[in-house]
């Protein structure tokens, strides 16, 4: 289904991030992947996965410093000339802003949090522009806590709000040259980001009781919606929140 595209994802932390469950199903239909880690610490988890998928390129990506993502872009087009898509899958906030109410949240840390949740996406289609080719597709990853307040979830609730929006604006943006923007919001999932969330465990019984299905969704089946949203059989859709939350969402 994908064979000849090739993109970049950002995001993989470990086996059970959910960038992951992305790259290797886009590996599985057929796509070539680039994979970014964040640091040295961090490589020594996700080169072992990059292997396990045969993955082209692994990259190091910080968006907190500058000339980071610049340079990923340039080693992508030294290697491939042009891209079909992007996945991004990365958020931050600190601790005490993100387990205090959103009153309370501090400037610094708000910044912080939107900076590498949200402005890292305009920041890496910026760059990826010149490179997507024609059909291809931005994909970010939100939640139900943008739209809804979601007890624990605090200040990434705004943050994910905004993330949202941003995707609305840049499909606009980018419609003219054929490249679609979405965000994808998955239910709980235990990630690494996920454990930073206070009282998590609380949301994932409340996904698990209140889903129609009474389960949660794995990493898989969110990769297999973001192989359909990168393939041609999703041309005629952009700008919108796909949920793959077993229908969490729907329920009042």
């Amino acid at each position: 289904m994908l064979k000849g595209k090739r993109g970049l994802v950002v995001g993989v932390a470990n086996d059970h991030s959910i960038a992951f469950g992305c790259a290797a199903k886009l590996r599985a239909f057929g796509a070539e992947v680039a994979l970014t880690y964040l640091n040295d610490k961090s490589k020594t988890y996700v080169e072992p996965l990059a292997k396990q998928i045969d993955a082209d390129l692994l990259l190091p990506l910080d968006v907190t410093q500058p000339g980071q993502v610049q340079a990923v872009f340039e080693q992508i087009r030294e290697k491939w000339g042009s891209i079909d898509f992007i996945i991004h899958s990365i958020a931050f906030a600190p601790k005490d802003d993100l387990h205090g109410r959103i009153t309370d949240c501090s400037r610094d840390g708000f910044v912080q949090a939107m900076q590498i949740s949200c402005h890292s996406l305009i920041e890496i289609a910026h760059h990826a522009e010149p490179m997507l080719n024609p059909g291809g597709a931005i994909i970010t990853m939100s939640y139900y806590g943008a739209d809804k307040v979601v007890e624990h979830y605090n200040m990434m609730g705004p943050v994910k709000a905004a993330l949202e929006s941003t995707v609305r604006y840049m499909a606009k943006d980018l419609g003219e040259k054929d490249v679609r923007v979405f965000a994808v919001s998955p239910g709980p999932l235990r990630t690494r980001a996920s454990s930073g969330i206070n009282h998590f465990d609380e949301l994932i019984e409340m996904a698990t009781t209140r889903s129609p299905g009474r389960r949660l969704v794995d990493i898989a089946e969110v990769g297999r919606v973001v192989a359909f949203l990168v393939s041609g059989s999703a041309s005629g859709m952009t700008g919108d929140v796909i949920y793959v939350d077993a229908g969490l969402h729907i329920m009042a």
